[in-house]
């Protein structure tokens, strides 16, 4: 039997989340009007963290919220029915750069949903997008605009992606084709 690899340690991904919120400011020309957007779970604490790397290197906070897309999905009878986590976006979403954060970016669903969740909020000037981990594999024309590390995989592979706020460590696990997947 294969066992689970590890791919990132808590190093990697500090080095990752660093240069994505450099990429983040360059692309944005600085913090103005940005908002920042974590899918629930993962999603939320890599977005927390981005925005205090922001508020690091520009000195200026960035709003942070958070955003499940459970029921924006287009294949809640399919899956087994998750717990629902809150929706908080503490500022008007209007005409502000809002930047959807989650942790593996893989068939796209996820992303399509959180477009549909995002609009119901109001309607951002822009949209980008921001993944620790691209595993490839889409199912619908969506990429990430940043982008931590491309991973390929096998279709039948896991990606998780652990946060010391949710797991009480920080890394990448690969675990071999075989399980169910998350799409």
């Amino acid at each position: 039997m294969n066992r689970p690899a590890r791919i990132l340690e808590a190093d990697d991904l500090a080095r990752m989340l660093r240069r994505l919120a450099h990429e983040l400011l360059e692309a944005n020309h600085g913090a103005d009007d940005l908002v920042l957007v974590g899918i629930q779970t993962r999603g939320l604490p890599l977005a927390e963290r981005l925005a205090a790397l922001i508020a690091e290197i520009e000195g200026t906070e960035v709003p942070t919220g958070a955003l499940d897309t459970t029921l924006y999905r287009d294949d809640l009878g399919r899956r087994q029915p998750k717990s629902l986590h809150p929706t908080e976006v503490p500022v008007d979403v209007a005409g502000r750069t809002v930047v959807l954060v989650d942790d593996v970016l893989y068939t796209g669903r996820t992303i399509r949903a959180a477009l549909d969740a995002l609009n119901e909020l109001g309607r951002p000037a822009r949209i980008r997008l921001v993944v620790l981990v691209d595993r490839g594999h889409r199912e619908l024309p969506i990429r990430a605009d940043h982008v931590g590390k491309n991973l390929p995989t096998a279709y039948g592979d896991r990606i998780r992606v652990l946060v010391e706020e949710l797991d009480g460590q920080d890394a990448v696990v690969a675990e071999p084709g075989g399980q169910e997947v998350d799409r």
